[in-house]
């Protein structure tokens, strides 16, 4: 007997998030207690805490919300690992997670567990608008992967002994790219922002509207480590002229010189990846910088950064499952572009700063409840960064997707791609 379209849809969800939630335990399965424990500063968090908090978006906004009768693993948890929700009430300080010796990561596993149990099994009860929560979690739980590996890494770098998560992938050695290629863009009145085509997109992707674009170029490709070690050698990090004047300071304050996770040796430039310290790959694109940094790169090319505007409407037609991304449990790490000249690498390998804030789009309006808290209320002080990167599990991102940051950090896989005016 065939089965109904009901039946099918919810066997394709319940498949969704039996495969997020396994990448994520599987990412974390080569941490000892000690490693998912320690926190290296306040932007990051502990790996215990992303499993943990991963778990209790669907444990409060599904199960507690939409399953009768069901029983909290541990009421204690929603005081320890709600993240920013003020309507969930009080919480546990963002800048100590890293004292929470207790619970243990194996009472974390079994906390997954719990509600893994109990959310597959309600699913096929599950009304309509509990199933959109549990998509809305499973894109939720995309983005903490990704924060997981990166608070790893930072983590990793501060332990003098730098330890390797992974192995390091075999690269065959790759010629450097030539020279920039400027693909024209579009101009006058074009459109952006989610366009129903995808099925699903986060509430700060929309609405779509109409922007006024003016002649333009972008660069075919990112910056690569052997054009930014071209910015460092020419006095890039000692020169005002070409930094805002809050990314001077910045620089200056904190003695910047180099990309995060950068050293020079007798041996040239080294950088510390979850895979341990490695040679700089002069073809691969440079990662691990500020929106300062790209910016004070941008001016000394005699470029700019492109608009989040000018990006999303050239990265419209290019597949955005493409590109170098995070498929299971490995080491993440940018990899060189393939040779030629027309536009590449939009997904994949480094998220690109834009010069665009991150602020609404023309008509947004945040959801109503706790869940409207996700995006709107951040939308003041960061910048837009579009892509996806090395450590973005395949198929999260699209071009209307919007990452953000505040200009001054830099542990994620962060990097840049030129424009100019025409």
């Amino acid at each position: 007997m065939a089965r109904s379209w009901t039946e099918a849809h919810q066997d394709d969800l319940e498949e969704r998030y039996r495969a997020v939630r396994a990448l994520t335990q599987a990412l974390t399965a080569p941490l000892s207690d000690a490693d998912a424990t320690v926190q290296s500063m306040a932007d990051a968090s502990p790996a215990k805490w992303h499993l943990a908090h991963s778990s209790w978006f669907f444990e409060t906004f599904v199960l507690r919300d939409h399953v009768t009768g069901y029983r909290p693993f541990d009421p204690r948890y929603a005081f320890l690992f709600n993240s920013y929700y003020e309507a969930e009430g009080a919480r546990h300080a963002r800048s100590l997670r890293g004292m929470l010796t207790r619970p243990s990561l194996t009472e974390i596993y079994a906390y997954r567990a719990h509600v893994d149990a109990a959310l597959t099994d309600a699913l096929g009860m599950l009304p309509q608008a509990a199933r959109a929560l549990v998509t809305l979690g499973l894109q939720h739980e995309q983005q903490h992967q990704e924060l997981l590996l990166t608070d790893l890494l930072h983590l990793f770098s501060l332990n003098p002994l730098e330890p390797a998560l992974f192995e390091a992938p075999s690269a065959a050695p790759v010629a450097l790219p030539g020279p920039l290629h400027w693909i024209e863009g579009r101009e006058g009145l074009v459109e952006i922002g989610e366009d129903g085509r995808s099925a699903f997109t986060f509430d700060c992707e929309g609405p779509r509207h109409k922007v006024v674009l003016h002649p333009h170029a972008l660069a075919h490709r990112p910056i690569t480590n052997g054009e930014w070690i071209a910015f460092i050698e020419d006095g890039g990090y000692r020169t005002a002229a070409h930094w805002l004047s809050d990314g001077w300071a910045w620089a200056q304050a904190e003695g910047i010189d180099a990309p995060l996770y950068w050293k020079q040796g007798e041996m040239g430039w080294t950088r510390f990846g979850l895979d341990g310290r490695q040679p700089v790959n002069p073809a691969a694109p440079v990662t691990h910088i500020s929106l300062y940094e790209a910016d004070a790169y941008a001016s000394w090319a005699g470029a700019r950064l492109p608009t989040e505007a000018e990006w999303e409407s050239a990265a419209q037609n290019v597949a955005a499952v493409s590109g170098n991304q995070l498929d299971g449990p490995a080491c993440p790490r940018p990899r060189p572009a393939d040779a030629g000249t027309s536009l590449t690498q939009m997904f994949g390998d480094v998220w690109e700063w834009t010069g665009s804030a991150y602020r609404p789009h023309p008509g947004f309006r945040a959801a109503p409840g706790a869940v409207g808290e996700y995006n709107g209320k951040f939308m003041s002080g960061q910048f837009v960064l579009k892509g996806s990167s090395c450590a973005t599990p395949r198929g999260h991102a699209r071009a209307s997707y919007r990452n953000f940051f505040y200009p001054h950090q830099r542990w994620q896989f962060t990097g840049l791609r030129l424009a100019k005016d025409l």
